[in-house]
């Protein structure tokens, strides 16, 4: 048995490695990582150090007072003054960032929800706190109040204990879920041409009539696809974690921050990877055995593509953190068990589970497996 199954895994891998395609979903796909990594962290550069020249242009339909135009030079607001027709039309036109406009006491800001509109606003509500501030100040000293008795009544001081930056979340955890999809789509191709490809070319019905076991023949073929699938994920973390230190020195969004790997979620990473692989690979065999040609089990293996990435992005960008109940459920445990290690959360009982979990899993896969090559039917079906 050894025997057989080690000759059945050195042919595939042999084969495997021989296929232009198969090495291109190896190692090309993993370059997607980095590219993932530095593009995301320049977006989020962009967006934490706008220039405040690119949303300072605000309209006034009034004339601002000394005090106004003092605060407005100090908060670098940029004033231009008009009427509200002129004022509309300036802003359709993209001449200025937002408008204000005033009711007696009531000022408001008219705008849209875009992206520059949104940082005008946050501008134009600085402004109205410090000139409403002003205004109190000085009602209070006409009345003959102290305004530190009013304003300061009471002071506040913060003990907040910090947490881990919000972009050095964002960027380990999307790294991740893509080095999950790499693993996925390098895992469709080979599992698919080892098993429908064969049984389109008539090479698979030629196996079979070897003095070999269809355990043997597929545990083999689970194996190589698996050994494919873990070498894209490790060439993946490796890229990672590269494109990650090239991050945190060329962004300042990173400055003074430590975004890079730990080593115990580089280790579990190793392993959620390595667990991962075993799983998706043993799926997409199980899909592409039923299939009757390559075409056919490409179709149904490409929503696997989605259903890798999106559970997890959608649990780590909801702040999902990891439970008992969550560590058995395939594809969202491994991104939530990352998420937890990555943060610094290591719950042993929760990674314990997701490899319990994942070798059931892989045990009610390959047992399918088998039973689908022992089925004559199945098989040799070309309808």
């Amino acid at each position: 048995m050894k025997n057989n199954l080690w000759n059945i895994l050195k042919k595939e891998l042999r084969e495997m490695f021989r296929d232009k395609k198969s090495l291109s979903m190896m190692l090309v796909i993993p370059i997607f990582v980095p590219l993932i990594v530095l593009g995301m962290s320049a977006l989020f550069d962009v967006q934490a150090n706008k220039d405040i020249e690119e949303y300072n242009k605000i309209g006034f339909e009034y004339e601002l007072s000394e005090e106004e135009k003092n605060i407005a030079k100090e908060l670098d607001i940029e004033v231009i003054e008009g009427n509200t027709d002129e004022l509309k039309t300036r802003y359709e036109n993209d001449e200025i960032d937002l408008y204000i406009t005033k009711d007696g006491n009531k000022y408001i800001i008219n705008g849209n929800d875009s992206e520059v509109t949104t940082y005008a606003k946050t501008l134009m509500e600085s402004y109205f706190n410090v000139y409403k501030e002003y205004l109190q100040s000085g009602y209070l000293q006409e009345n003959n109040v102290n305004p530190n008795d009013v304003l300061n009544i009471i002071t506040v001081e913060e003990n907040i204990t910090e947490e881990e930056n919000m972009f050095v979340s964002y960027i380990r955890n999307y790294a991740f879920v893509f080095i999950i999809m790499a693993i996925t789509v390098s895992a469709t191709y080979p599992a698919t041409d080892t098993t429908a490809g064969e049984r389109e070319r008539g090479t698979l019905e030629t196996l079979l009539t070897f003095p070999i076991k269809s355990r043997d023949i597929i545990v083999g073929k689970f194996l190589a696809v698996t050994i494919a699938s873990i070498l894209t994920g490790i060439i993946s973390l490796i890229l990672a974690i590269i494109s990650v230190a090239i991050a945190q020195n060329a962004f300042s969004i990173y400055e003074g921050l430590n975004i890079m790997f730990s080593p115990i979620s580089i280790v579990l990473s190793v392993i959620i990877i390595i667990a991962y692989s075993f799983f998706i690979s043993g799926l997409c065999i199980a899909i592409a055995s039923s299939s009757k040609t390559f075409k056919e089990a490409q179709s149904a293996l490409t929503p696997l593509t989605f259903i890798s990435l999106f559970p997890g992005m959608i649990a780590f960008m909801i702040g999902v953190t990891g439970t008992p109940l969550l560590s058995i459920i395939p594809f969202i445990n491994y991104t939530v068990v990352f998420t937890d290690t990555s943060a610094g959360n290591v719950d042993w009982l929760n990674i314990a589970l997701m490899v319990v979990s994942t070798i059931i899993y892989i045990s009610i896969v390959l047992t399918y497996i088998i039973k689908q090559y022992k089925s004559e039917k199945i098989l040799f079906s070309k309808e």
